[in-house]
């Protein structure tokens, strides 16, 4: 023991279990175990301590008949001290025994301990729940991390990584690396930049994925790639999203739609059994014009049994002046049906509208609600006519206890609207189906869609092949261009997206042209691609799997940040290093950088 700080040091001492491994069949054995205490008892002399590890939770005990000196030392641990010690499983006592534990119905009577650290008191309890806020969590986010949720979803998320990749291995899938600094592309979102010392002026940007590399790796004859890559996109955080991530990432050359369907669904079975959740082959499959129409959303929880109903052509030439003048304008009207709804009141009904208004930037919520007599309970029903009604009533089944739920908006934020409702009251009415867990596939998408300006821009990136059948389109009607675009969703949540992509120069230079990219601007962003593809490119396709939006459904956590090691907040800081932070002038002359003050 060191004099000054009355700590042992390890010496020659090393582990012979983990905590969690010390069970019954170990009785008898004499064991080395180090971890942290948990919790220290004092019970009549006796003192009882919880040591824990990565492992688990085991209990040690301290006797003055057995180790007088281990004893009075004993009496000097707190929690998150670290120690090791050597002593032998012993059974508990009948009454003791703890069902709850795997390491319940033992102890281990300790005949030698070292302190190796002491610690502060933790700013929370390492235990299942807190109620530390989290910012607090992540400033002390060593100590969150040694609480159990954290450490199985991080343990999860090393076994995911393993089943895809002996999933992929298996397929004949070579892991490739591409390059962290990159050229700027438009792929959806702001890039993070990256100065160049030795180009003054001159930037990198960090991938917002590593699509074009990967395409890439087609031309040059690899065949089939993938690699879990960590990629970055500088915009506003969310629960599922945060501005470094990381993303399985996968390419396949002389491929088809369906092949590349294939091998999604093995992935993702195998992947998902890793969290112990049986997903069945094959998965269903549902258009992306059939979503947005039945649950106004490309990312659908079939789950839940709700559908929406268009009426749009009911309003076109209604009296109803709310409805009609959406739909001149070229907007939408749509209802979400629910039956059997007596026990949704009028003042939850008030509330709904309240948090659409507020929270999803509605109009209002027009409703009806059926009566026990087939009247209809409404302000709006002085405006409808008798022929509307009955195609209403038609359309959505409506009957005594039914409630149907109205918007006439813009098309994506009606549909917005509708399928958070949707949702909301699917779980809340308990409109859910058996299954605890859906897996589809969302297929023809369209390439492009209208900016809020008019103008042409894609809907997923701009390097998405269209369906052979509609490449005469992209002239005379480009919005009527399906892709061969791909999602995979789970419970409502897209775990990733790909498609089949533009094997051909003159497609992928037409789509340029159409999202009004300059011909000088092409050439400027894109040429090393497009003359990569004239060089000889073979058909190609792949996916990307949002890797930490998967662990997180796997794990059922709340938030990403639960499955990420060190995260950031949703302002883009690490509150544990506090990052971002100033750096010295003399870096920024270094990189011929000068910050200019933001004005307040």
């Amino acid at each position: 023991m060191t004099e000054s700080t009355g700590l042992d040091v390890q010496g020659g001492w090393q582990r012979s279990h983990k905590a969690g491994d010390v069970t019954a069949e170990r009785v008898g054995e004499e064991v080395v175990l180090g971890g942290w205490v948990q919790r220290r008892r004092d019970h009549g002399g006796v003192i009882f301590v919880d040591l824990r590890d990565r492992e688990g939770l085991v209990q040690i005990v301290f006797k003055p008949d057995t180790s007088p000196e281990c004893h009075e030392r004993a009496g000097v641990l707190r929690s998150e001290y670290v120690v090791m010690v050597r002593g032998r499983v012993q059974r508990r006592s009948p009454e003791t025994v703890n069902p709850n534990l795997a390491t319940g119905e033992v102890e281990v009577l300790v005949d030698e301990l070292r302190v190796l650290n002491s610690a502060t008191p933790p700013p929370f309890a390492i235990e299942e729940e807190t109620d530390a806020d989290e910012s607090t969590r992540l400033e002390h986010r060593v100590h969150d991390l040694r609480r159990p949720p954290l450490q199985r979803a991080l343990r999860l998320r090393h076994e995911l990584y393993q089943a895809v990749r002996a999933a992929l291995c298996e397929r004949d899938f070579l892991e490739i690396e591409t390059p962290m600094l990159a050229k700027s592309t438009p792929e959806g979102a702001r890039d993070f930049l990256v100065p160049s010392r030795l180009q003054p002026g001159a930037f990198y940007a960090l991938p917002q994925s590593p699509q074009i590399m990967k395409q890439l790796l087609m031309v040059s004859g690899f065949d089939r790639y993938f690699q879990i890559v960590r990629c970055f996109r500088d915009e506003d955080q969310r629960a599922d999203r945060q501005l470094e991530f990381t993303q399985i990432d996968l390419e396949l050359a002389f491929t088809t739609v369906e092949e590349v369907l294939d091998v999604l669904e093995a992935v993702t079975v195998a992947g998902c059994a890793t969290a112990g959740i049986d997903v069945a082959r094959p998965f269903p499959r549902i258009t992306h014009a059939e979503a947005m129409a039945k649950y106004g959303v490309d990312r659908p929880d079939t789950r839940i049994q709700l559908e929406l109903v268009d009426l749009t052509d009911t309003f076109a030439e209604s009296g109803f002046n709310a409805f009609r003048s959406v739909v001149e304008k070229g907007g939408i009207v749509k209802c979400l049906p629910i039956h059997d709804a007596k026990e949704v009141s009028r003042g939850q009904i008030d509330k709904l509208e309240s948090f659409v208004r507020k929270e999803l930037g509605a109009k209002g919520l027009a409703w009806v609600r059926v009566d026990d007599e087939g009247g209809w309970q409404s302000p709006i029903a002085k405006f409808l006519s008798d022929e509307e009604r009955a195609t209403i009533t038609s359309r959505t089944n409506a009957r005594p206890g039914s409630l149907i739920f109205f918007q006439a908006d813009e098309a994506p934020r009606a549909n917005a609207i509708l399928a958070r409702l949707r949702v909301d009251l699917g779980e809340r009415l308990g409109r859910v189906d058996g299954r605890d867990h859906e897996v589809l596939f969302v297929v023809d998408f369209p390439i492009f869609e209208r900016d809020d300006d008019g103008n042409l821009t894609y809907v997923h990136q701009p390097f998405v092949a269209p369906l052979e059948e509609d490449l005469e389109k992209l002239d005379s009607d480009p919005e009527a261009v399906r892709g061969t675009h791909y999602d995979v969703v789970m419970n409502g949540v897209e775990l990733g997206s790909g498609s089949l992509r533009n094997h051909r120069a003159d497609v992928q230079r037409r789509i340029f042209e159409l999202m009004g990219y300059a011909k000088a601007d092409t050439e400027e962003r894109f040429g090393f691609l497009l003359e990569a593809l004239e060089a000889g490119a073979p058909p190609h396709g792949g996916f990307a799997f949002g890797f930490d939006r998967w662990a997180m459904q796997l794990a059922g956590a709340p938030s990403l940040r639960d499955v990420i090691a060190f995260p950031k907040t949703q302002r883009g800081q690490d509150l544990l290093m506090n990052a971002p932070s100033p750096v010295a002038n003399e870096q920024l002359d270094e990189l011929s950088l000068r910050v200019r003050a933001p004005k307040k």
